[in-house]
């Protein structure tokens, strides 16, 4: 790393005022993508202004399953090119771009929901033991597939009906990926990118981007534009087709579970590729995911909420192994995405047709000055952003031709034996790596009782990663927000913080 990785409001403050120079590349978007392709930019010696509406990670990014997946399901459709790459920059985060906030999860696929499907879920399970073998870094990342006895399933899951096995698959979970985002964005910050928050692109006219920020207009001349927000990228880039698909997810105390230790893995009925998993997570939730809805008519500013039959169908589906069936009642939470599905050009789908089976690969297309990346999944963020500016470099005829981010660690990130001598809380150290000493040293006392979350963690946010609001601070740099209840108790601390104290 160059420079410092901190956006503060007195960088912020500069960054703005060097706009007026102009910059190689406007990257227009704060999720995984755009923060990619900042980073990516930036590191091949492009000057990069990533241009983001609302906050880092505020869209799509942080509505996901927390998730570095090898693409399993992509199997099942026969995507075996899809299936390499997730698995290979799977591999490239554990093991070089985010150890710190990667770590092996196991899957159980148990006999309760029918030997037939613990079988098949076995079968998927080697394949992508094969899969993750065949690419560079995979072989040695994870645990293989084995067979479960009906003891290690009762610890494992211990909510699962007893007296049966299981089989046991194991792939990567991200501690939380509106982390990944801000670790990405300020690794690009030091790295020389201009990370603005609070700046809505209004329109680009050849060269030139129009922004507002806080209020006020200003133009920003710029060699290309990178539109990267997903699935509002219809706005700068009107041809592209979406067929935007609602992923939902429900949030259950870890407690009502008994503690899992592995993400429970049970088949939509009537589906052999399609599940819904129960997925622990730090801090003593679980999530329960995933639907796949179609989404039609205009895209929402406001975050998508899941629908009750997704409810019904997240509830019923995990209920169907469970000793004691969950209700409505365990909900304490619930939060859905907007995944932008590229249509291809041949599909007479449209708007409000079936989702699940579109392909999740990403689209690259130029119109005019404007480079939009759209599609694709969170695990191949990295692929995608390299391939965006490969494009960018080829039509500026400037800026390195390869891209270094495969081997350039995020902020915080260390070898396992590194991060294991960090002297700071283990949780601290999953979080923000070698920074968590930092973190620790801002207030160890929690935000609300009976969490984990800190406020020297809202401190670290406000400080040092450009939170700028509560909901920057409860909904994203911490994930309070994910709870109600939680957050609305960790309102006062959090506003308290942004003002100094």
């Amino acid at each position: 790393m160059t420079g410092e990785p901190d956006l503060t409001p007195e960088r912020r403050a500069a960054d703005l005022e060097a706009l007026a120079g102009g910059v190689d590349v406007v990257v227009v978007g704060g999720g995984v993508t755009g923060a990619g392709v900042a980073l990516d930019a930036a590191a091949r010696g492009l000057s990069v202004a990533l241009l983001e509406r609302t906050d880092l990670a505020a869209g799509t990014s942080r509505w996901s399953s927390k998730l570095v997946h090898g693409g399993l399901r992509y199997l099942a459709h026969g995507e075996v090119g899809l299936a390499r790459e997730s698995a290979r920059e799977r591999a490239v985060l554990m093991r070089t771009t985010a150890p710190h906030l990667v770590r092996a999860l196991p899957f159980l696929v148990p006999d309760a929901a029918g030997r037939d499907v613990s079988a098949v879920g076995a079968l998927g399970g080697r394949l992508g033991d094969a899969v993750r073998r065949s690419v560079r870094g995979g072989r040695g990342s994870l645990p293989g597939t084995r067979r479960a006895g009906a003891a290690e399933v009762a610890r494992l899951t211990p909510a699962v009906r007893p007296g049966r096995g299981g089989a046991v698959f194991w792939d990567g979970q991200l501690t939380d990926d509106a982390r990944l985002v801000v670790a990405l964005a300020r690794t690009a910050a030091a790295h020389g990118a201009r990370v603005l928050t609070g700046a809505r692109v209004t329109a680009v006219d050849g060269g030139e981007v129009a922004v507002e920020v806080d209020g006020a207009a200003l133009t920003v001349r710029a060699g290309a534009v990178v539109n990267a927000t997903g699935v509002w990228a219809q706005a700068l880039a009107p041809g592209i087709r979406l067929a935007p698909s609602r992923g939902s997810h429900l949030v259950v105390r870890a407690g009502r579970l008994g503690d899992p230790v592995a993400a429970l893995t049970v088949p939509l009925p009537g589906s052999r590729s399609r599940y819904v998993f129960a997925l622990p997570q730090p801090g003593g939730l679980v999530y329960l995911g995933l639907t796949d809805e179609p989404v039609p008519g205009p895209v929402p500013d406001e975050d998508p909420v899941p629908a009750d039959a997704e409810v019904r169908q997240l509830l019923d589906t995990v209920n169907r192994v469970l000793a004691v069936p969950l209700t409505r009642d365990d909900v304490v939470g619930s939060y859905a995405g907007l995944r932008p599905l590229v249509l291809p050009r041949s599909a007479g789908a449209g708007p409000g047709d079936a989702t699940a089976d579109l392909s999740r690969r990403h689209l690259l297309r130029w119109d005019g000055p404007v480079l939009s990346v759209v599609g694709g999944k969170l695990t191949t963020y990295r692929a995608m952003a390299a391939e965006a500016v490969d494009a960018v470099v080829a039509r500026l005829g400037r800026g390195a031709r390869r891209s270094p981010t495969a081997r350039l660690p995020l902020v915080g990130a260390a070898s396992p034996a590194e991060l294991a001598r960090v002297a700071a809380p283990a949780r601290l150290v999953a979080r923000y790596g070698t920074e968590a000493p930092r973190v620790a040293a801002l207030g160890t006392e929690p935000v609300v009782g009976g969490r984990p979350e800190t406020v020297g963690e809202l401190r670290f946010g406000a400080l040092a990663e450009g939170a700028r609001s509560v909901a920057d601070l409860l909904d994203r740099r911490v994930r309070l927000g994910l709870v109600p209840a939680d957050r609305a108790a960790a309102v006062p601390v959090a506003e308290s913080v942004l003002a100094g104290a």
